[in-house]
């Protein structure tokens, strides 16, 4: 079954505007710079919340400040594309904390996963001590990141 979108009105959009760009932001503080008092402000945020279309609320992350300062993009392949062996590499991915994305692909590969480290030296280890023991991987290609131009938690309103 596939989700309907959620009908949303100009007020609604700058809602979301708004607290994607400060989470933290109060109701009070919502309320006034979308023009209504708050607690009509505050049904609209939870209809938001209670229809799926605002999912959580967190803390951006600074990941060189976290050491993290090594980020790869892997592009995999699989040996073979049984129902069974995606979804046991899908579970294996999951348990690497190391692999922050994962998306399923078309083209010249099968996944292409993010990943951050500290270093190369890093990674070589992900790549020797956990990758490689994923039985149902048949090739990877590593793309390091050299330097990042745009990359936005802001999605199009």
């Amino acid at each position: 079954m596939i989700n309907q979108p959620i009908k949303l009105d100009q007020i609604d959009k700058h809602i979301l505007e708004i607290l994607q760009a400060n989470a933290k932001i109060t109701n009070s503080q919502l309320a006034t710079e979308i023009g209504l008092s708050p607690a009509p402000t505050l049904e609209r945020v939870r209809k938001l919340e209670n229809g799926g279309l605002i999912k959580s609320y967190h803390a951006e992350i600074d990941v060189k400040q976290m050491g993290l300062g090594t980020g790869v993009f892997v592009l995999i392949s699989l040996s073979a594309h049984k129902k069974s062996q995606i979804m046991s590499f899908v579970d294996k991915i999951n348990k690497i904390p190391e692999v922050i994305e994962c998306h399923h692909i078309t083209g010249s590969g099968d996944f292409l996963l993010k990943i951050l480290t500290r270093d190369i030296s890093s990674y070589q280890q992900l790549i020797l001590n956990t990758l490689a023991d994923i039985d149902e991987i048949g090739n990877m290609q590593s793309m390091m990141i050299l330097s990042t131009f745009k990359e936005s938690k802001v999605m199009p309103i």
